[in-house]
């Protein structure tokens, strides 16, 4: 039977428009032109503002004129009044949109099935997309239980037939479906909560539980182009946001029709589905979709769900095994889930593609530029043939700058060895305090808002606990410190070789020789250990100078050409600076100061840059950035009159106290190498000065070391004041950032002499090359020495803890806050001091706490009145506020231990020591004082500080697969 035979029943064609103007002339053509004819066309207009109504008055007649608010499902109840009322006759009703060109065969291929196979209810066509007309979109769709529509096509696949099979299937799309009349009525039509997307897979997944077919018809070709999905045509019900209507139209699909058993499941599982949907998108820089997301789930209600399910069990007649055949395989989504890492990965990777192809192609033009007879042409040629002829691993062991950089990664890993036997134990020693028992402990630090910890306090957690917390959810804060105080050299080696990289390309087109540039990124990677801070652990300082290369590395983004890349370095220049100020607090201000003078240099050379916003505003970005990531810490301290932290060094106070010849040689401790090795830096730095090509950036580099000087003669002048005693403000990231210059202007140097030596002829020649190769010889000492002195192990990390107090004293004191250990210290004749051990003592994190809280003036009384008056009530108070034991460690001062003894309320206890004396409180414990009220405010900078790291995070990251690619024919389109 061909196709024009094909009279199977009256059928009414019903159109929907909306600002289809541009696409109607051919979907009314195309209606015109079927092979079987269509005996009724019913349109309706959903407020046009173009010519629409004109057009299908013009070709049809009678347009039915509804609201622009009008839904899609609206629209179909509009038509199908309008066929009971002048057709009652019709059997199938077929379903246009004005953005979908059925070919001439299309309704006869569909009727011809339907006459072949009377029990199928609803018929869809293959749809090809338009203009293209060669790419698939759907043949037959259905759901995955996370949502997704699914069709079985791979992405942007063209029809040559591999889909032509007549098959069952869950749900055909609306633009082109054949349903029967009295099936459309008896299911009422589309679902009313389902405006625009998604009401076809609702529909037919009601139309197959309530015993109906649908079949796609390949044969039957509809051309669609996708207007509402693809964002070109926007109305009051699409919006912006097309994905959130998508993605509620899916959700709601599958909380309406999955089984009841099955609902409870299902909510848990789409919740879980949309925060992982929505991080994911936040990965890939899509915050709108990400925000969609969680719109799409939150703005279902429960009622109207429930009231949809009632609705559809009343027309449901077929087993739910039926209906479950067409739904998509349980483990299509983790295959989707797989795919979406890929993509993301993608992502990073083609970026840093980009960045690559951009410094390929500039070296291919230095190389075209100083060979005019060799072409790029034949430098990429050679390129590919020395990959192919030589693995990477050849290239790796024929290359001496390769070697030697993981011969320097080795002996950095050999001088932390240390490390490796203390992570059972945890690290601590020198200024790092014992590891807490569990990442819990560093969770509630930063969360809480009062720390039971001496007696009760509401100074914040040190910026760097976050991190810290986040790192050790991982495998425990003792795995968390061992990788921080592993990677911290060769990371900062790593980050020193790109930073000097790109200096060098901005100084010389042609960069810096490889073994200069080896020789910068080892000397820094060695600055943590040789200046002591490593070795005193000092964590704090240990983890600026690792991250202080690649804060240097992300502020060279603000001379970029492009705005967009200027703002992309702000948001990463703000990250890796609160990190540096987690690490080193007083990094904050020195740096906000460089970077100001930076601006003001470049305002003075080319006023243009006062007036962009474009140029000044990424600075002034990534300078405050940090007052959002680190609001708790931040506003906290200025809150809670423990402002002084904002200068002092992380770590057991005191901080490192160098003298004028240990700053200028970068040590903080006795624990750093030889003086003489540091002062090395220095003094090529000053000879840096001599080459005139790069005498400019050079004197750049000893303008950031003079800021620096004058932030460490002002800071070495300032006292803090604080419970501990008068503190200096930290020195730990001013001694590191001048030898970061020092060594920056040395390297720059050693680019100068080389092109100095270069053009240099006859006798100043070979003076230039003796000098020369003594400095060399000078200068390949540092890191030689450097790294032989590290592997020696010079370190005061023991993993030990020094804790006068008994382990069964230890062991209560884990029973709560109120089990507290009170440690007296000194003796009468130079003086008494004490505190409070609490839970597992004072850990890393607490005793910056400590040092910052404000003396309890009770407590203090308390323990002057113990140790001076046996008849006192002082234990009475010590227990009130929660103090179970008294000790004296070794040796006990034997004036205070009998006054202890004689008092009233204590009772002797054992020590595991002879000569450290103990006593137990024998009155009721309680715990005044431990159990502060939160704060509200402090809640606040939380939520504050969580939606700008989430912010921040999506600025840096890389954008998502393709956006580059659609951003331009969106472009081209217009």
């Amino acid at each position: 039977m061909s196709g024009g035979d094909v009279r199977t029943g009256r059928v009414a064609a019903v159109v929907v428009s909306h600002d289809g103007a541009r696409w109607l002339p051919q979907v009314i053509e195309a209606v015109a032109a079927q092979t079987r004819p269509v005996d009724h066309v019913v349109c309706v207009d959903t407020g046009s503002g173009d010519q629409s109504v004109e057009l299908l008055e013009a070709a049809f007649g009678t347009v039915h004129s509804a609201g622009e608010g009008t839904s899609y499902p609206q629209a179909i109840d509009l038509a199908l009044v309008e066929i009971a009322e002048r057709a009652s006759d019709v059997e199938w009703v077929w379903l246009l949109h004005d953005d979908s060109a059925p070919a001439p065969d299309a309704l006869a291929r569909l009727l011809e099935h339907a006459e072949a196979d009377p029990e199928v209810g609803v018929l869809g066509p293959k749809l090809r997309e338009w203009p293209s007309l060669r790419r698939l979109l759907e043949v037959g769709i259905t759901i995955s239980g996370t949502g997704r529509r699914e069709t079985g096509l791979e992405r942007g696949e063209y029809d040559q037939g591999q889909h032509d099979d007549v098959r069952r299937v869950l749900a055909v799309n609306t633009a082109g479906m054949l349903v029967r009349h009295d099936v459309l009525v008896g299911l009422g039509g589309f679902d009313e909560q389902l405006p625009v997307f998604g009401n076809d897979l609702d529909f037919g997944w009601r139309a197959a539980a309530a015993g109906h077919r649908t079949v796609v018809v390949p044969a039957a070709v509809v051309f669609h182009a996708e207007a509402a999905h693809r964002g070109v045509r926007r109305t009051d019900l699409t919006g912006r946001h097309t994905h959130f209507q998508e993605r509620r139209a899916a959700l709601w699909t599958l909380f309406a029709n999955s089984r009841a058993r099955a609902l409870p499941f299902q909510a848990v599982r789409l919740t879980l589905a949309t925060v992982l949907r929505a991080v994911g998108f936040l990965l890939v820089r899509a915050p709108g979709q990400a925000l969609d997301e969680v719109l799409a789930l939150v703005t279902i209600r429960a009622g109207s769900v429930l009231r949809a399910r009632r609705e559809r069990q009343g027309r449901a007649t077929a087993p739910y095994g039926e209906v479950r055949a067409l739904l998509a395989p349980p483990w299509l989504p983790y295959r989707h889930g797989l795919d979406a890492v890929s993509d993301l990965a993608a992502a990073v990777t083609n970026q840093a593609s980009d960045v690559a192809e951009r410094r390929r192609a500039a070296a291919l033009e230095r190389d075209a530029a100083a060979n005019p007879g060799r072409t790029a042409r034949h430098v990429e040629v050679d390129d590919d043939v020395l990959e192919a002829d030589s693995s990477w691993l050849a290239r790796f062991f024929t290359n001496p700058v390769a070697l030697v950089a993981a011969l320097a990664v080795a002996a950095m890993l050999v001088g932390a060895r240390s490390t490796f036997g203390l992570v059972a134990g945890g690290l601590s020693g020198g200024a790092l305090s014992p590891t807490p028992d569990g990442v819990g402990s560093w969770w509630h630090l930063h969360l809480d808002s009062w720390h039971a910890l001496g007696s009760g306090t509401g100074v914040p957690a040190p910026p760097y606990i976050a991190p810290l917390a986040l790192l050790a959810s991982l495998g425990g804060p003792g795995v968390a410190l061992l990788l921080v105080m592993l990677v911290a050299a060769p990371l900062g080696m790593l980050g020193a070789w790109r930073f000097l990289r790109v200096v060098g390309r901005l100084v010389d087109p042609a960069g810096l020789p490889s073994w200069l540039l080896l020789w910068g990124a080892v000397c820094w990677g060695l600055v943590p250990a040789v200046s002591g801070a490593w070795g005193e652990g000092r964590l704090g300082a240990v983890i600026a100078a690792a991250l202080l290369p690649w804060l240097g590395h992300a502020m060279l983004g603000f001379l970029d050409p492009e705005a967009e890349r200027r703002w992309r370095a702000a948001w990463r220049t703000g990250v890796l600076l609160a990190l540096v100020v987690a690490g080193a607090p007083p990094a904050w201000p020195v740096l906000l100061v460089l970077m100001a003078l930076a601006v003001a240099g470049a305002a003075a050379l080319a006023p243009s840059v006062a007036r962009s916003r474009a140029a000044w505003g990424p600075p002034l970005l990534g300078g405050l950035l940090p007052a959002v990531l680190l609001a708790p810490w931040a506003l906290g301290s200025l809150t809670s009159t423990a402002a002084e932290g904002l200068l002092l060094d992380t770590g057991r106070p005191p901080g490192a106290a160098p003298s004028v010849l240990d700053v200028l040689a970068g040590r903080l401790g006795d624990v750093g190498a030889p003086t003489w090795v540091g002062l090395v830096p220095l003094v090529l730095a000053v000879l840096a000065l001599v080459p005139t090509r790069t005498r400019g950036p050079v004197l750049v580099c000893w303008s950031v070391a003079l800021v620096t000087a004058l932030a460490l003669v002002l800071f070495s002048r300032l006292g803090l004041d604080v419970a501990a005693g008068s503190l200096e403000p930290g020195l730990a990231l001013p001694v590191a950032l001048l030898q970061g210059a020092w060594l920056t202007a040395a390297v720059l140097g050693g680019l100068g002499a080389l092109d100095h030596l270069s053009g240099a002829r006859g006798r100043s020649r070979q003076v230039w090359l003796g000098a020369g190769a003594v400095v060399a010889a000078v200068a390949v000492l540092v890191p030689l020495i450097g790294a032989g002195w590290f592997t020696l192990g010079h370190t005061e990390l023991s993993g030990t803890d020094d804790s006068a107090v008994p382990a069964y004293m230890q062991d209560s004191s884990r029973r709560g806050p109120e089990h507290g250990v009170l440690v007296i210290t000194g003796t009468t004749s130079t003086g008494l001091g004490f505190t409070v051990r609490r839970d597992d003592g004072v850990t890393v994190g607490e005793d910056e706490v400590l040092t910052l809280s404000a003396r309890d003036d009770r407590l203090t009384e308390a323990v002057r009145q113990l140790v001076s008056d046996p008849e006192s009530k002082a234990p009475r108070e010590l227990a009130a506020q929660g103090i179970e034991y008294v000790v004296l460690p070794a040796p006990a001062d034997g004036d205070v231990a009998a006054v202890l003894d004689a008092t009233g309320g204590l009772d002797q206890a054992s020590a595991e020591d002879r000569t450290t004396r103990a006593w137990r409180v024998s009155a009721p414990l309680g715990d005044q004082g431990l159990t502060g009220t939160g704060s509200w405010w402090h809640r606040l900078l939380l939520v504050v500080q969580l939606l700008g790291v989430l912010v921040a995070l999506v600025q840096c990251a890389p954008s998502r697969p393709g956006a580059r690619e659609r951003a331009a024919e969106g472009v081209a389109r217009r």
